[in-house]
């Protein structure tokens, strides 16, 4: 009897495995685009596939949160200090569009700014500022958790590297 059950069961098993795809393997990048949908200032939506071949910083952070925006000025100085290593820099917040818009011409940071749909806590996200760096492949290769010093000489020459 016991014997049938486990025949039955692993037949089971392997014929509604069978029907079941097998999963892609997505890269890190590909897998965040799933999650969510990013829109630019104007309601655009913005698929990150296309940064496919640059190495890419996206930065969360929010308008109330004063430890985001310390660190913008010198974000900004690593954004062009690394325009010649394929770098681009996106800055992602839940917040809504108008809200983002206003703070970027209130403060005059010249930054891709960009809207995430989903909630950062949705994300995983539950520390502003939050940083992921992915490679060219669209992997995952840091995450940041909290302020740095993006134009520090220490970063810099860590992210040329990477």
């Amino acid at each position: 009897m016991k014997n049938l059950v486990f025949i039955s069961c692993l037949i089971l098993f392997l014929g509604c495995n069978s029907g079941i795809p097998k999963s892609r393997n997505f890269s890190d990048l590909e897998s965040i685009q799933l999650k969510t949908l990013f829109v630019d200032l104007n309601d655009n939506k913005v698929d990150l596939t296309v940064y496919k071949g640059k190495k890419i910083v996206i930065n969360y952070w929010a308008t109330w949160c004063r430890p985001c925006i310390k660190e913008m000025p010198g974000l900004k100085r690593a954004e062009e200090i690394l325009e010649n290593h394929n770098y681009i820099f996106l800055l992602v917040s839940d917040e809504i569009t108008s809200k983002i818009s206003t703070f970027k011409k209130d403060k005059n940071f010249d930054f891709n700014f960009l809207k995430s749909v989903e909630s950062n806590e949705t994300l995983g996200i539950y520390s502003l500022p939050t940083s992921y760096i992915f490679d060219e492949n669209g992997k995952k290769i840091e995450t940041i958790v909290g302020t740095i010093a993006w134009d520090s000489e220490q970063i810099i020459n860590k992210l040329k590297i990477l």
